[in-house]
């Protein structure tokens, strides 16, 4: 087991900050240990255009005051969404991608897509500008089972996506599959994916065995132990296909603990000790750095971060973050199911 490993600091490229009170709580979480961060659209109502992003920013900023932290936006992609909306983004320096939510899927995806043929000239015009698209990759049909709905989406609509548009740079996000894993690796170009330290860590039976737990219940849902082995080995691989995404999604107890509990894991305040835990027990912390700080910005086309970060391995087992009081509502960190020993300390330095 090594002691400390400097890395560049990382990214994250898949990140729920909410709003309001709650993104005032949550937000220094992930600018403690991220210099960047993509940031989801899901809100309600959601972000769909370039001037809603940057008064989105400003409030990220606002809430992340003191931090060097970037926040990249995404905008939230609807079957009336026009060509003058996607011509902006692609010019503005702070939008990073369009995000395509399938109608229903996840938390606050109402207003997606329902038909990827309605919003096929959009995707066409995407393809021309070079602005990627991340997708939540899952089908929303009652006949598919909801641990199939991934594999399922590969193979009737993304795999046909990118026939018809080859030169669609795509990110899979949150992949939770063995079938997403190797559509990923075996994909020549234009295919990337985000992998969440929740689905290296716990599997359907966290969930599900000797009692419902709400607070491992995300969407996707983490699904068998081999499929999460996988993942492991995918984010271990050092193939640059892979990168990371938190996919932190904060929930008040009220929301989680319903009887139609919310989706969402909260990640940010251990994630980075989650993976370099990971990372150690397979021998691969020589690859942490890429999969957490470089394979990301290159996919994005940005440049490295100059600053860096030191993982420290500690003799005793930390402690996890204390819930968060947020207007007399309860939100909880995520429990990794084993001992973290990784602890994160800052370098110098300063990413523009």
């Amino acid at each position: 087991m090594a002691g400390q490993l400097s890395i560049i600091r990382p990214d994250d490229w898949h990140l729920h900050l909410r709003d309001g009170v709650m993104l005032k709580a949550v937000a220094p979480a992930s600018a403690m240990h991220f210099a960047r961060a993509m940031i989801m659209p899901n809100l309600v109502p959601p972000i769909t255009d370039v001037e809603s992003a940057h008064q989105y920013r400003a409030r990220i900023l606002e809430a992340t005051k003191g931090h060097d932290f970037n926040p990249y936006m995404t905008l939230y992609l609807t079957e009336d969404m026009s060509p003058g909306t996607i011509r902006a983004a692609a010019k503005d320096a702070h939008l990073l991608a369009v995000k395509l939510y399938p109608a229903g899927a996840t938390t606050n995806s109402a207003s997606g897509v329902r038909d990827i043929a309605r919003v096929m000239p959009i995707l066409e015009l995407m393809a021309e500008l070079g602005l990627p698209l991340a997708i939540h990759g899952e089908v929303v049909d009652d006949a598919v089972d909801i641990f199939d709905r991934e594999k399922v989406f590969i193979e009737t609509q993304l795999e046909p996506l990118r026939r018809a548009l080859p030169d669609l740079r795509v990110v899979l996000e949150h992949i939770t599959t063995k079938d997403a894993v190797d559509y990923v690796g075996a994909s020549d170009k234009n295919l990337g994916a985000t992998i969440t330290a929740h689905h290296l860590l716990i599997t359907r039976n966290h969930i599900l065995a000797g009692g419902i737990r709400p607070h491992y219940y995300c969407l996707p849902v983490a699904k068998r132990e081999t499929h999460r082995q996988a993942l492991v080995a995918a984010a271990t691989s050092g193939n640059p296909r892979y990168f990371f995404g938190s996919d932190s999604a904060p929930h008040s107890d009220t929301a989680k603990l319903a009887p139609c509990g919310c989706a969402g894991i909260f990640t940010a305040p251990v994630a980075m000790a989650c993976l370099a835990e990971i990372f150690d027990s397979e021998n691969a912390l020589d690859r942490l750095e890429g999969f957490t700080s470089i394979h990301g910005a290159e996919f994005y086309g940005l440049p490295l971060n100059e600053s860096r970060i030191t993982l420290r391995r500690n003799d005793a087992q930390a402690s996890l973050p204390l819930p968060l009081d947020i207007g007399g509502e309860r939100v909880v960190a995520f429990d990794p199911t084993r001992p973290l020993y990784w602890s994160v300390e800052h370098e110098h330095g300063h990413d523009g």
